[in-house]
């Protein structure tokens, strides 16, 4: 039997997409937990990354997958959600804001809703900064539950640099960004 990290629910939510798949076999690969609940409201793409990870016939591993909100995040203890949506051609990152904006108010509401005793949530969604304080505000959650992937949009600025200046991107250094960016 393989050996976890908790036994402890983990929800990944945006799992039907290219990050939430990934996540799912990563936290395998790992050994965090084998109780893991993909959620996604397109239930084709769900349903064919729980497909796969069967198919990976991990050790001990304890997957499910529901495009009901209720089942997915009832009795979970930490979560990881790629699940906003993507910029599409056309779109500035306003137009991404206002859209995104809507879906973290919704899981805010669904954390607080169905697992108010969520141990952790993880937000990766853009942009990153906003979408996570919407979640966290609609969450009830404490600021230390919540952590977002904030850095994307220096890592992004990062690699126009070195390809600016033609550089490995490594080779950037104390390229920060605050608040938005626009790349």
């Amino acid at each position: 039997m393989a050996k976890f990290l908790t036994d402890d629910k983990l929800v990944i939510v945006g799992a039907g997409g290219a990050i939430g798949s990934n996540m799912v076999q990563s936290v395998l690969m790992l050994g965090l937990t084998p109780n893991i609940c993909l959620y996604d409201i397109y239930e084709p793409g769900v349903h064919g990354v729980y497909d796969e990870m069967c198919h990976c016939a991990f050790p001990g591993a304890n997957i499910s997958y529901t495009v009901d909100p209720a089942e997915a995040f009832t009795g979970a203890k930490y979560i990881i959600s790629s699940g906003g949506a993507p910029r599409k051609e056309g779109m500035t990152r306003e137009d991404l804001l206002k859209g995104n904006c809507q879906i973290a108010a919704d899981f805010g509401d669904k954390i607080k809703q169905y697992c108010p005793d969520v141990k952790h949530v993880v937000v990766i969604f853009n942009p990153a900064d906003v979408t996570a304080l919407t979640a966290l505000i609609h969450s009830g959650l404490k600021p230390n539950q919540l952590t977002s992937l904030a850095a994307l949009d220096s890592t992004r600025l990062q690699q126009q640099l070195a390809k600016e200046f033609g550089v490995q991107q490594d080779k950037v250094t104390e390229a920060y960004t605050y608040g938005g960016a626009s790349f």
